[in-house]
């Protein structure tokens, strides 16, 4: 927009004014929420200021809550575009602009792609009903990686009494155990050896490890089935697992089961262009930062995420 500003050699509220009637009415046109099956959404950041109300000159919630288009196109490709931007992270949010939309709109979603939010979840069963609702896999390695942390720090703690620092076995490790075993060099691999038996109570980040890389595995193998034979036994033994850590996950990942299970009869069906537009829209505010007023805010995202277009436009 500046640049825009620059080359026309005139001010952003003048040219602001002009865009602006054009966006109220794409955003208007009911038809740019046609043909969405697969629904994704996710939080987004929006402002870092005070969240003093708008009636008292403030910009309101810091959270806003993003819908994507994540329907593939007749090439398998998904196409992630931007439909909205509502005002918190709740599930009501969620659930009110789920109502907000027509019956045929709600009928034809079909895959409802999430965080492990259960606000979220809670809007996709009562407003999606036929809807199968998706753990977004990022999330869930996301989940694994950071019990691993978690077992490192407090096995570092109990063994040595202090916080990692150079020289610590662990401490030397820790970059490497965020990796996936697939991308091991010889080198690092002997690194973990080397810091796995360094002492005997070392043994419980090992399993850590083992477990966690179990669950990036049953992501990445090519074969559906096998993918989910392995996630089956990640949910049968982690609860049971004698480090709580993983005990912890693995409780978790049960309370979500049938949408952690649900990638492997949906496709691979995540969340990752819903983070994609997350951070696209993350760049262009910086780019434009100093919007107080949330619905410029709410067009210039919807513009810059593809939801409003020139064909919409009557």
């Amino acid at each position: 927009m500046v640049g825009v500003c620059r080359q026309l050699g005139t001010t952003w509220n003048t040219v602001w004014s002009a865009i602006k009637p054009l966006l109220v009415e794409m955003d208007k046109d009911p038809a740019r929420f046609d043909g969405v099956t697969t629904l994704g959404v996710d939080e987004h950041i929006w402002h870092h200021v005070s969240t003093k109300p708008v009636s008292d000159g403030g910009r309101g919630p810091k959270e806003l809550t993003g819908m994507v288009d994540l329907t593939r196109d007749a090439n398998g490709r998904v196409r992630a575009r931007l439909l909205d931007l509502v005002p918190g992270r709740s599930g009501p949010a969620y659930a009110d602009w789920l109502k907000q939309r027509d019956q045929a709109f709600r009928d034809g979603v079909q895959i409802a792609t999430l965080d492990p939010f259960q606000g979220y979840k809670n809007a996709i069963d009562d407003q999606l009903e036929d809807a199968t609702a998706v753990l977004d896999a990022f999330h869930v390695v996301g989940l694994g990686t950071q019990a691993v942390d978690e077992v490192r720090r407090r096995v570092q703690q109990d063994t040595l009494g202090h916080r990692g620092r150079r020289g610590d076995p662990l401490y030397g490790i820790r970059n490497i155990l965020r990796c996936g075993r697939e991308r091991l060099t010889a080198k690092q691999n002997y690194r973990l050896h080397v810091a796995f038996t360094a002492r005997d109570e070392h043994v419980e980040v090992e399993v850590a490890w083992q477990c966690a890389s179990q669950l990036r595995d049953a992501y990445h193998v090519k074969d559906l089935a096998e993918g989910r034979e392995i996630a089956e036994r990640v949910l049968a033994s982690f609860p049971t697992c004698p480090i709580p850590e993983i005990r912890r996950l693995g409780k978790t990942l049960n309370r979500w089961k049938a949408a952690f299970l649900s990638y492997w009869s949906t496709g691979r069906s995540n969340n990752g262009g819903t983070e994609a537009v997350n951070g696209l829209i993350e760049l262009h505010r910086r780019v434009a930062r100093g919007f107080r007023n949330r619905d410029n805010y709410r067009l210039r995202m919807l513009l810059i995420g593809g939801a409003l277009t020139s064909p919409h436009l009557k």
